[in-house]
């Protein structure tokens, strides 16, 4: 009987132990599971608010569904979660949402500290609020019964919450540690599971990249300045970093603009004496060049938006220093009132940059437009760009350039006047045939014949102009293409007006002889009438003729003539009989 019981005993433990093979312990997809709920409830638009919100609701399902009330309506009663109590994965999730919402209240708190900065002392209470609540759920992955994966992404999640601390109270050497920690963790998660998953832990490793670079700037080393410009130009450090790159870039600037006094600009020096002027110049090959180099269109229209807002504001500044010399004028404290200022001319060439700013980001949209054209045009089923965009397009930079040409200071340079002429009789010419390309759409073939000829005309007359100015064609369009493009558009017209002309011809002829009677009157017979199909078709009589209609009958009395009455004598005779009597009596009654 012993030996029984031992093999019994022997069996019921390897059942258990197929059991607990069977059985990996408690899961949570915990990157997974934030990205899709910030992507479907606000974040995808910077909604902190929404997300928040959304949280404390889960939360509210979560404690309903696992029976995890906090007291009542009457009297609050507050509950831990303990290992003990891990028998369902929403138990972590719960600590989970409760993280999130802390996090998302911080955020929110961010965005409102630009304009409030009394704020910023609740933003840090609620990002420590979301780090302890990630301490806590790390913890709770500690217990045998979660699954190793769970246990890694929980550490990660609390050392991205410690570093978005720490980075906030500007603490960088902990600030780096935590985010270093967070990114090997994804790293190995990255290497260790499928390619959907390896995606998502990819991502995260970007979004905290910039912030080690920028913590790895701020312990002192000067390396990772330029890492943090590579990033700019790829589009990297979003969100909260964006604000704090931006701040140190000009930071950087500011720094080495002391050194600048003055910029030469069409054969003449002018003293910079404004701090955000010297900025703002100094920055500007650097900019041209992040623009050169952006790794996409989305990135390049970025950096055009920051260039011009940099550039305004600089004009401003300038304006305003203007204003001021202005007064300084009219008080008689300036003689010479007939030149240029330096400060004026410093206006010209600041408004010069932003003008060609503009130009250059116009252009650099229409050559996109241009190429989604063509492959709208190979693909007819697809919904793409109409000409009457890039039409658009060009009427901003030929409104730029006639700007350009009334400059101050400058309305005495020849050459620079011959070279606005010259970018505006390019500009035309492609304005001209994209409006040519719209009358094509439309099937009318000689105005769009027209516009191809004069297009030509103006790309004539530019290389005919160009023999002087060789340098200014460098960086406009090539307009050789664009005369071959117009005679290939020429030829593909004229056969497009034939065979349209031909399926019109194939419709068999009716009778179109003009016929002013109206449609109800001759809906029997068929004839081709352009009228019917025109503003104003004829239809009906309008207003409708006069017909004549039975009227209602007169009667008259004729039998009236014809009638004899009875003689009335004797009535008469018997009244005229009563004399004074009979008044008196047919007063008082008695003679009735």
């Amino acid at each position: 009987m012993s030996a029984d019981k031992q093999n019994e005993a022997k069996l019921a433990s390897v059942d258990e132990n197929k059991e607990n093979a069977q059985d990996p312990g408690l899961g949570l997809e915990i990157l997974q599971i934030i990205k899709e709920s910030q992507q479907q409830h606000g974040l995808r638009h910077g909604d902190y608010q929404r997300y928040r919100g959304y949280c404390s609701r889960r939360l509210r399902r979560l404690r309903k569904t696992l029976g995890f009330r906090m007291g009542n309506r009457h009297k609050f009663t507050g509950k831990k979660i303990t290992v003990e109590m891990l028998s369902d994965s929403r138990y972590l999730l719960l600590v989970l949402m409760e993280a999130e919402r802390a996090w998302s209240y911080a955020m929110q708190l961010k965005q409102e500290a630009n304009t409030e900065p009394r704020k910023r002392f609740h933003l840090l209470a609620r990002l420590r609020k979301a780090a302890k609540h990630g301490e806590r759920l790390e913890k709770l992955c500690e217990s045998p019964r979660v699954d190793a994966k769970t246990k890694l992404e929980a550490q990660a999640y609390t050392a991205y919450l410690t570093g978005m601390v720490k980075f906030e109270l500007q603490e960088w050497k902990p600030a780096m540690e935590a985010f270093n920690k967070c990114k090997t963790i994804y790293e190995k998660l990255a290497s260790a599971f499928t390619e959907e998953l390896a995606v998502l832990y990819h991502q995260r490793v970007e979004e905290i990249s910039p912030n080690i670079r920028y913590c790895a700037y701020n312990i002192g080393d000067q390396n990772a300045i330029n890492d943090l410009m590579q990033m700019r130009l790829t589009g990297g450090g979003g969100g909260m970093m964006a604000e704090k790159l931006e701040a140190l870039i000009t930071q950087t600037r500011a720094k080495q603009a002391a050194t600048m006094s003055e910029v030469e600009w069409r054969g003449r020096s002018v003293p910079v004496k404004i701090d955000k002027a010297r900025i703002f110049l100094l920055g500007l090959a650097d900019n041209e060049a992040a623009i050169a180099q952006a790794a996409n269109e989305e990135t390049k229209e970025h950096l055009y938006e920051t260039l011009l807002a940099e550039c305004r504001d600089t004009i401003q500044a300038v304006r305003e220093e203007l204003k001021t010399e202005a007064k300084q004028r009219d008080r008689g404290t300036d003689a010479d009132s007939g030149k240029v200022s330096n400060l004026q001319f410093l206006h010209s060439y600041l408004t010069y940059i932003k003008l060609c700013t503009v130009v250059k980001r116009n252009e650099s949209m229409a050559h996109t437009l241009q190429a989604k054209l063509k492959e709208h045009q190979a693909d007819e089923n697809r919904r793409g760009p109409r000409p009457q965009d890039l039409i658009r397009l060009y009427d901003i930079v030929l409104q730029s350039l006639a700007e350009l040409s009334t400059l101050q200071g400058l309305e005495e340079d020849h050459t620079f006047q011959k070279e606005m002429a010259l970018k505006t009789l390019v500009y035309k010419a492609y304005r001209c045939f994209f409006i040519a390309q719209s009358y094509v759409l439309v099937k009318k073939w000689s105005e769009a014949l027209v516009l191809y000829e004069r297009v030509l005309k103006y790309a004539k007359e530019v290389q005919s102009k160009a023999k002087t100015l060789s340098n200014t064609l460098k960086d406009l369009p090539d307009v050789q293409e664009l005369i071959a493009e117009v005679n290939a558009e020429k030829y593909s017209m004229q056969a497009a007006a034939i065979l349209d002309a031909e399926e019109v011809a194939e419709v068999p002829s009716q009778p179109q002889v003009k016929d002013n009677t109206p449609l109800c009157d001759r809906l029997e017979t068929f004839q081709l009438d352009p009228a019917l199909v025109g503003k104003q078709p004829n239809l009906v009589h309008f207003p409708p003729d006069f017909q004549p209609i039975p009227c209602k009958p007169l009667f008259f009395d004729l039998a009236l003539n014809h009638v004899a009455f009875p003689p009335l004598d004797d009535k008469v005779e018997q009244k005229g009989k009563g004399g004074l009597t009979g008044y008196i009596k047919g007063i008082f009654g008695f003679g009735s």
